[in-house]
């Protein structure tokens, strides 16, 4: 089954998606499937358990707000983020949430969501398991979820069943970059007219591309208000938000010789998404929240810099990025719990190299090309956030690769699209060394810079119980 576009671009909060994001659906689904039981009256108290990775980061990810939300029925595309400290405010002060927004039980955040980080459940690092308990303290329900990476959740019966958005049977599947190429040889279209070809089995192509632009616009609102938001970020590490100071230092420059500007502006809107996603604000997973910024900065500098640039490239641009990520969803994962950083920056930044190369002119071969140098110098990339916030190395790492994806769009331009290793052979490269790489540089906060810059301070680090080789 092939992963649609608009699975992958969704509009969420921050500063995670597998772990804000995902657990607030994985919430509001177990809440609404507990619904339609015959138990869910009885129901007199609820219990979450976050394993693993959502355990270990689940305080700075925001995962706690998260299942409270999604618990009273919050879905994260239409919460507004000023909404949550009010209502997180609301249940701490009576004790009580209404599951869905009907069944109130008493409810104590700081006893209610319980914390493993040295427990895994069996098939994904991000699991969450939700009770619900009668007035005896009986269970009546029980059901675990797993966050599997950019806003996706399975159910526990459901994880060996095929990825994909929908069941809707689709004229061009594919599996591979080799798939894709092969499809588009045989019919003569680019990568974004396959892809949209596609999506148009599953709705309209008037609602794909008005959902696509919607996609846009939300990145452009993103960006926008992290250039007018000073201050410094929440969670206690003290990091300022730079984006702000960065463009009235270049709006005060105005037109340089200085070549390498567009490149300023660039991690100007990379770090502008990133901050806003840090701050828990309004953001389009790309296809992650930790790597949200770089997609944006890619496709405002190409309508920004790119001549002939408008809304028909942006649609193409976002198709063709979206089939690129489809393939990383599809033969590895996007989940930094699962495979460190380089499933979510390094498939990103492939993501917006080959919409820049799709938009630029480059063939199929040009736009796999783009993707696969884009991810092969992501290759090994750790997740270590300090103090498990989505800030340090966080923000400067999508700006960082934003470049680093414009450079590869740009290289594979200048050649035919014949290469030596193929973008299927990196996304398998990517998933083994993920499966090889200590599960404390994948988003844990307990080995990298996260300990490195722990222990230069004089301050504790705290060891696992048990650590899970991988």
């Amino acid at each position: 089954m092939t992963v649609g576009v608009l699975d992958l671009f969704r509009i969420g909060i921050g500063p995670s998606s597998s772990h804000t994001v995902g657990p607030m659906r994985a919430a509001r689904r177990f809440a609404t499937e507990f619904a339609a039981t015959g138990s869910f009256d009885r129901a007199a108290g609820v219990r979450v358990t976050l394993y693993g990775s959502l355990g270990a980061t689940g305080v700075g990810h925001g995962t706690i707000p998260a299942v409270v939300l999604g618990l009273a029925g919050f879905e994260p595309d239409r919460t507004d983020p000023d909404d949550v400290e009010p209502f997180l405010q609301r249940v701490a002060a009576t004790g009580e949430l209404a599951l869905l927004g009907r069944h109130p039980v008493p409810f104590d955040l700081a006893t209610d969501v319980v914390l493993e980080p040295d427990e895994v459940l069996p098939h994904h690092p991000n699991g969450v398991t939700f009770t619900a308990v009668d007035a005896s303290g009986a269970v009546v329900d029980q059901r675990s979820y797993y966050s599997v990476g950019g806003g996706f959740v399975v159910r526990d019966d459901e994880f060996d069943a095929p990825i994909g958005g929908d069941a809707e049977p689709v004229p061009h599947p594919f599996t591979s970059a080799d798939d894709l190429l092969a499809r588009c040889a045989a019919t003569g279209l680019t990568v974004a007219e396959l892809a949209m070809a596609n999506e148009v089995a599953r709705r309209p192509a008037e609602q794909v591309r008005a959902a696509l632009l919607e996609i846009w616009s939300a990145m452009q609102a993103c960006v926008e208000r992290g250039c007018r938001t000073d201050g410094e970020l929440p969670g206690g590490l003290g990091v300022q938000r730079r984006a702000a100071g960065l463009r009235r230092s270049l709006q005060a420059m105005g037109t340089t010789a200085d070549p390498l500007t567009a490149l300023d502006w660039v991690n100007l809107w990379a770090m502008a998404v990133n901050e806003e996603n840090a701050a828990g604000g309004r953001v389009v997973t790309a296809p992650t929240n930790g790597a949200a910024g770089i997609v944006p900065a890619v496709l405002h500098y190409y309508r920004r810099f790119v001549p002939g640039s408008s809304d028909d490239g942006v649609v193409d641009f976002l198709l063709a990025a979206g089939a690129v990520g489809a393939l990383f969803k599809m033969n590895a994962s996007i989940s930094g719990a699962e495979v460190g950083c380089q499933g979510e920056v390094g498939s990103a930044c492939a993501m917006a190299a080959a919409g820049l190369a799709q938009v630029m002119g480059g063939t199929p071969a040009q736009v796999e090309n783009a993707a696969e140098i884009a991810l092969e110098h992501n290759l090994g990339l750790t997740c270590d956030p300090i103090g498990g916030l989505v800030q340090v190395p966080c923000i400067e790492r999508n700006a960082m690769a934003a470049t680093k994806a414009i450079n590869a769009a740009r290289l594979s331009l200048h050649s035919d699209g014949t290469h030596l290793v193929s973008l299927d052979q990196a996304i398998a490269t990517m998933r083994d060394t993920g499966r090889d790489m200590h599960d404390k540089y994948k988003e844990t906060a307990r080995g990298g810079l996260a300990v490195t810059f722990r222990s230069s301070r004089g301050e504790a680090i705290p060891v696992p119980v048990s650590i899970i080789e991988c």
